[in-house]
């Protein structure tokens, strides 16, 4: 399944004591790949590698598989084929040219799905684990609308926002990419494997760690520059001033990419985040197409008869509460963004609490207000 060629770059990345930086010096100065791992160890030496790795190299020159570092080329191939996990290469063509142009590229990525989508468009959606339903409810109909938009969403199946984004792409019938921080034989976080089979059926989930790594937190910072790298902007929908969003935010700034945020109530402390960004200059997101808008100057939708007969979004902002009487229109008109209790709310509109609560119920129903700690609040 897997060449010659294949075979030497899973090698590079399994060098003992060189890290990537180094790693990638090493291609620029030695292009030819297979040139440099047939160096005797005089010269290896004098480029100043280390003993260990001039060993594994010398090891790889003799096909000793008693060597950890062969063992490990030989383990990750079998692991592979196993699995049905896909190995793109620095070389191959269908390594994403996003990805390609940033400092730290991964020199090789596992793959499990559709590949061609790489070469699509991409837009991150990224924010808080332990997001509100406001935010989860942005994530899901911000990816849908994008992606009917023809942008594919790119996020790293985490809880809360990421697995809503997904969710939200996959829902409206439109694939989406999965970026994880461990093998692909390991689909973490556990509660949402059966999302990462979607995700995989539907579109793509790529790793620059073979199978076999478990999740490990300082995994998460080195996916988030690679969910970065892919995409041509990233929106922050909910984020803490501690969040790993913000890592992904401040990553693509560094690589030139554009970055949005969705405002909250200046109570929540999941909105500080983006209201931080905001402060520092990202750009302040209430619909789609203020990022379509930002991201113009070099992005035009095709029209296709796909997204000429996308689902329309769901509605947002201040439209008409078509359907609805004069007392759910009171109600809804008597809530704000932040959580309400229903007293506060009964005092309002002078309803019953029985009146109040069915109220509540069909606005809860109709997908504009959501229950929360605290009461309720709109979420349109």
């Amino acid at each position: 399944m897997f060449s010659s060629a294949t075979a030497q770059w899973l090698f590079l990345t399994c060098l003992p004591n060189l890290g990537r930086t180094r790693r990638r010096e090493l291609l620029t100065e030695f292009p030819d790949l297979p040139e440099l791992l047939s160096m005797n160890a005089a010269t290896l030496r004098a480029m100043g590698m280390t003993a260990d790795a001039i060993a594994a190299i010398q090891a790889w020159q003799q096909q000793d598989d008693a060597h950890p570092a062969v063992r490990e080329v030989r383990t990750i191939t079998h692991d592979c084929r196993k699995h049905g996990v896909g190995i793109l290469t620095w070389q191959d063509t269908h390594y994403p040219e996003q990805l390609r142009h940033i400092h730290d590229a991964p020199l090789v990525l596992y793959t499990l799905g559709d590949t061609e989508l790489l070469a699509r468009d991409q837009i991150g959606i990224v924010g808080s684990r332990k997001a509100t339903p406001a935010g989860l409810d942005h994530a899901r109909r911000f990816a849908a609308e994008l992606s009917a938009r023809e942008l594919l969403v790119t996020s790293g199946l985490a809880l809360g926002v990421d697995g809503a984004a997904h969710a939200g792409a996959l829902d409206a019938g439109f694939p989406t990419l999965a970026v994880i921080g461990c093998g692909l034989d390991r689909i973490y976080p556990h509660q949402h494997r059966r999302l990462g089979e979607r995700v995989i059926a539907q579109g793509l989930v790529i790793s620059e760690y073979p199978p076999g790594t478990p999740a490990r937190a300082a995994h998460f910072p080195q996916r988030n520059r690679i969910i970065s790298g892919l995409s041509r902007g990233v929106l922050v929908v909910e984020a803490g001033l501690r969040s790993g969003s913000l890592i992904t935010a401040r990553m693509a700034l560094e690589q030139g990419r554009e970055v949005f945020a969705i405002p909250g109530s200046v109570h929540s402390p999941v909105a500080r985040g983006c209201h931080h960004l905001i402060k520092q200059g990202a750009r302040l997101v209430e619909t789609v197409d203020d990022i379509l808008e930002e991201l113009g100057a070099w992005w035009s939708p095709p029209l296709t008869a796909e997204s000429a007969s996308a689902p329309e979004p769901k509605r947002q902002g201040n439209e008409p509460l078509a359907g609805l009487d004069s007392r759910e229109i009171a109600v809804f008109e008597a809530l704000g963004y932040d959580p309400q209790s229903t007293d506060a709310l009964s005092s309002a509109t002078g309803l019953p609490a029985d009146q109040l609560m069915q109220s509540l119920l069909l606005l809860e129903l109709q997908g504009l207000v959501s229950s929360a700690p605290g009461g309720f609040q709109k979420i349109a």
